[in-house]
């Protein structure tokens, strides 16, 4: 009971701000700047673009390649859960065993050939490193199957 009460509190505590849901944004061809994938609040999320000091992910051959890695490493997860496909873009939302929700937002580059992306926690201040730690082991992941 002290344990359940314990992560309620730590619950209610970390969600004085709490994120907002997840939103869809129209990703055509001219949106490969990724604009949409900044960190506002770098204590509960990582991106491939200055926060946290993670890569993109590389690929070689087509765009189309590029989602299929994705979606095979994601295939990998069992907690991902596909919310929005697009031809250069996807957008998951993991679930946590204690129920927290990350959205995680991938967006293809065609002439640079890289996958930048973004990885926040939608509830809380502080993710307590696990953005970073899934988008190091996604990274590794997505390696493994560029591989096969």
């Amino acid at each position: 009971m002290k344990f359940k009460f314990g992560v309620l509190a730590l619950a209610i505590f970390l969600g004085a701000c709490a994120g907002t849901a997840p939103t869809s944004h129209s990703v055509g061809a001219s949106d490969s700047g990724n604009q949409d994938l900044g960190c506002f609040l770098p204590s509960n999320c990582v991106n491939s673009r200055g926060t946290g000091n993670l890569m993109p992910l590389h690929y070689s051959g087509t765009p189309a390649n590029a989602m299929a890695l994705l979606q095979a490493t994601v295939a990998s997860f069992p907690e991902a859960t596909s919310v929005r496909t697009e031809p250069l873009a996807l957008e998951l939302i993991f679930t946590t065993p204690v129920g927290f929700r990350d959205q995680l937002d991938f967006r293809i580059d065609p002439q640079a050939q890289r996958i930048d992306f973004r990885s926040r926690s939608l509830f809380g201040l502080i993710d307590f490193g696990k953005n970073h730690s899934r988008m190091r082991e996604f990274a590794t992941r997505f390696e493994q199957q560029s591989r096969r």
